[in-house]
């Protein structure tokens, strides 16, 4: 149901995606989707850091969720990520390059210790498969916006 987390088959994917690509639903640029796809990793591999968004008490009930086959759902909005944030790269090939890189990051920030644990903003502290498991749903529901599966 949901993409392997793994960078082959993002990167697999992430070549059907044509710059002016327009989503089928929402308003992000497919540029403006990468980015905010990386951020999610950068998130996973603790180079940016956001404060928890949700009391402690709901984690446990968000982390259920994230195990189960349920979608994110369409049109879901967050408050760190605004289709209106300003583009960091001149062109989406750099983009996904720096998707690529992060994700490097994020493999390596785990193997080098597998009891890491690093915060999402929703979903509390979580570890290397949990992280896996919540990029599996998000790249799918992005990819899925793009009608690239």
């Amino acid at each position: 149901m949901f993409i392997n987390a793994d960078i082959e088959t993002i990167l697999g994917v992430l070549s059907k995606l044509e710059e002016t690509q327009k989503p089928v639903w929402g308003s992000m640029s497919a540029q403006r989707m990468v980015e905010h796809l990386t951020d999610a990793v950068r998130i996973s591999n603790g180079k940016l850091i956001l404060d928890l968004e949700i009391p402690e008490e709901k984690i446990e009930k968000m982390q259920l969720f994230l195990a189960s086959e349920t979608p994110m759902a369409k049109g879901i909005v967050v408050s760190f990520a605004s289709k209106d944030t300003p583009l960091r790269h001149s062109e989406i090939e750099l983009a996904i390059d720096e998707l690529t890189e992060e994700w490097c990051d994020f493999e390596e920030l785990f193997e080098s210790d597998e009891l890491t644990k690093t915060q999402h903003p929703f979903y509390g502290d979580l570890n290397f498969e949990q992280w896996k498991r919540l990029h599996s749903k998000h790249f799918t529901h992005h990819f899925e916006q793009f009608g690239l599966i």
